[in-house]
């Protein structure tokens, strides 16, 4: 059939399973949104109040449903306005493709209105990215473009389409869409080696990112510490992978890690490592990180092998099928001593901080919000309040953990929790933010009002940028150089300007009944949470430092 190309672009989106858009309408997608408008019985788009927030929330739509995020912004300013959203999907794996309009091929390089090279802009924060200048070849790219997007590594794909080849016509024939390609079997080699040294292991430890989660291979996680008997530390994106309450699992590891998940790690002498790339973060002093103990590398992407950590042996496929073809040939291992020590290290303290029982603090403000939660999605922004997230929030399941983990972009949070609860069919979501973070893309309120979704803002309110203060306090003598902000922003009439409910609470009283209040609204709500400014996110490794430089107190 004879379609133009703003045509092609909707029936390939509906032949990929797309039923959910974000975006925001301009000059040169208009043909596109005809076309949505068209099809919106197949199509729901979300019209977000930026474009930045609209690729946020592709982003945390992608996360929690397992599906593709798709986002569409116009020419120049409403396609660069995606690159900070493209960069977060790009270092946390996230599937997205990024539809965006451009000047007529026969302005492109003329400096015309709005113009921007975005696909040169994006190229190295995109898997792949095409500028299309031939419409025949549209729905080829298409197809392509979701391929890439959300097989292998998973990570986000750029198209940009010129005004003229939206017009243009050309014969478009339905394809089916590919699915899911059952992975290679893991190289049998490769295996022997790491069976060989999980036998001879003392002290195994397995460490986890969020590979785990991509792959859905939680069960095969789980089943392989039971087999080898071993503890599971979680690097910050693979946190959920996990329940909480699981007895093997430790906590996060590296710079803000739960004590015990970090001593544990350094007292190992095997490291498994699965889906994570060994960020600075994680790792501190690499030397000491490594010393004494031997590393097995699992992960799908060949470039991650040795790139960070020198292993000493890995293999390359998809971490599901990897520990699934381990626990098919695993005897069962028992390492009672190392499991006796584990629980030893777990009990103790991550820090020596006395709690004044009526005091709202960041644990009894996260502490008590996850008591409402059951297994609902949390996201975060990018901060203190995020590193207190992942010390204190009690997470039951895959894929209720949304947060910007390798990019830390702040202002990520709202437009990510507004995506994960549509991604989530809708259920109560709660986005945990701080007044810094939370300044910075306040205005998705207004989506999130429009679209009355349930999400639950919980802003951690201490004024100042807290953690650079922090480490202002900590290595710079106590210069704090513009970070005490002190802003006079009243965030319950900000709220209620927007259109939701606003709440304040200065004590654990007054918190738990904004709780109450909040959770029975039917749409968004805010709650202020007035916290010290100097309370800081305990335990620390220093920046290069290792378990024996970490601060408790």
């Amino acid at each position: 059939m004879l379609l133009t190309g703003a045509q092609i672009i909707i029936k390939a989106l509906i032949e990929q399973g797309v039923d959910t858009v974000f975006g925001y309408p301009g000059g040169y997608v208009i043909n596109i949104y005809d076309e949505l408008y068209k099809n919106s019985d197949k199509i729901k788009h979300y019209t977000t109040s930026h474009e930045q927030g609209a690729c946020h929330a592709a982003d945390g739509y992608a996360r929690v449903s397992g599906k593709t995020g798709v986002v569409i912004a116009t020419s120049g300013p409403g396609a660069t306005n995606l690159v900070t959203g493209i960069a977060n999907a790009y270092l946390d794996s996230v599937p997205l493709v990024a539809i965006t309009g451009n000047v007529p091929t026969n302005m492109l390089g003329r400096d015309s209105f709005q113009e921007v090279d975005i696909s040169g802009v994006t190229m190295p924060i995109t898997k792949h990215n095409y500028l299309v200048k031939d419409v025949t070849k549209l729905a080829d790219i298409f197809r392509e473009a979701f391929t890439l997007a959300r097989t292998g590594r998973p990570g986000p794909v750029l198209i940009d389409i010129p005004k003229d080849i939206q017009l243009a016509t050309a014969e478009y024939e339905p394809a089916p869409c590919p699915g899911c390609q059952t992975p290679p079997p893991p190289d049998s080699g490769a295996l022997e080696k790491i069976l060989e040294l999980v036998k001879t292991a003392s002290r195994p430890y397995i460490y986890c990112g969020g590979g785990v989660i991509s792959a859905n291979a939680s069960e095969e996680l789980l089943t392989f510490a039971d087999r080898i008997d071993a503890p599971i530390g979680l690097s910050v994106m693979g946190l959920s992978a996990v329940p909480y309450s699981h007895p093997r699992f430790l906590g996060m590891v590296g710079m803000h890690g739960r004590y015990g998940a970090t001593k544990a790690l350094y007292e190992s002498d095997l490291l498994i490592a699965a889906g994570v790339r060994f960020s600075d973060r994680a790792t501190g002093n690499k030397a000491e990180f490594m010393r004494d103990r031997k590393v097995i590398q699992i992960d799908i992407d060949p470039a991650e092998i040795n790139k960070n950590i020198g292993v000493t042996t890995h293999i390359i496929g998809d971490v599901k099928t990897v520990l699934g073809a381990l626990n098919a040939v695993l005897e069962q291992q028992a390492h009672t001593e190392w499991m006796a020590r584990i629980q030893y290290i777990k009990e103790h303290p991550d820090n020596n901080l006395e709690m004044d029982p009526n005091m709202l603090t960041p644990q009894s403000v996260i502490e008590g919000v996850c008591r409402r939660m059951g297994d609902n999605v949390v996201a975060t922004d990018v901060g203190q309040h995020q590193m207190w997230t992942t010390q204190y929030y009690q997470f039951k399941k895959p894929r209720t953990f949304v947060t910007s983990g390798g990019l830390g972009a702040m202002g990520f949070g709202l437009g990510a929790a507004i995506g994960a609860c549509i991604g989530n069919g809708f259920k109560k979501t709660l986005l945990i933010t701080s007044d810094g973070s939370f300044h910075m893309n306040l205005s998705e309120l207004a989506t999130a009002v429009s679209n009355n979704l349930p999400v639950v803002v919980i802003i951690l309110n201490n004024r100042v940028l807290g953690m650079v203060r922090q480490w202002q306090t900590l290595f710079f003598d106590g210069r704090y150089s513009n970070t005490t902000l002190d802003r006079k922003t009243d965030f319950v009439k900000l709220a209620e300007a927007f259109g939701a409910k606003g709440f304040r609470a200065d004590t654990i009283g007054e918190y738990e009944k904004c709780l109450d209040a909040a959770f029975a609204c039917d749409g968004p709500a805010v709650i202020d949470c007035t916290i010290d400014k100097d309370a800081r996110v305990l335990p620390m490794i220093p920046p290069g430092g290792s378990i024996g430089d970490i601060i408790l107190r």
